[in-house]
């Protein structure tokens, strides 16, 4: 059983679009062991993609994470990490496999609705930065 973290990013949290969202990821075998709605600051945002400090874009990034609540969850299942990376489709919207999330809900690569982790590394080091061991049933 693998988890993954997932994050419902600003853009599709202003579109009203959580439970349809969540409702993917559900339907799809992943079970929901964390979830909070927050409001990131400009430090810990920073802090999260920090990996991508040295890149152009790092600043519009962390820019547009501090722009408007997200959720972010902790999805559990078989294959997890796979199946969120799947079900989310390419970064780039416009790339995005009909019926996935992105292609139904993002704007822009930039605006593109969720993150999910792209490694079970990742996936275990992202979820302790958002949760505590007691906080994921």
């Amino acid at each position: 059983m693998e988890q993954t973290l997932s994050i419902i990013k600003p853009d599709a949290v202003k579109k009203g679009v959580i439970g349809k969202i969540v409702d993917r990821f559900e339907s799809n075998g992943l079970r929901v062991a964390a979830m909070k709605k927050m409001q990131l600051d400009a430090n810990k945002a920073g802090e999260f993609y920090a990996v991508h400090k040295e890149r152009p874009f790092y600043g519009e990034l962390v820019q547009f994470m501090t722009s408007g609540p997200i959720v972010v969850m902790v999805l559990e299942g078989e294959e997890a990490m796979s199946k969120n990376r799947d079900l989310m489709g390419a970064t780039n919207p416009k790339e995005a496999a009909k019926g996935t999330i992105r292609a139904d809900f993002a704007d822009s690569i930039d605006a593109n609705a969720v993150h999910g982790s792209d490694s079970l590394e990742n996936a275990a080091n992202e979820i302790k930065f958002f949760f505590s061991k007691e906080e994921v049933i």
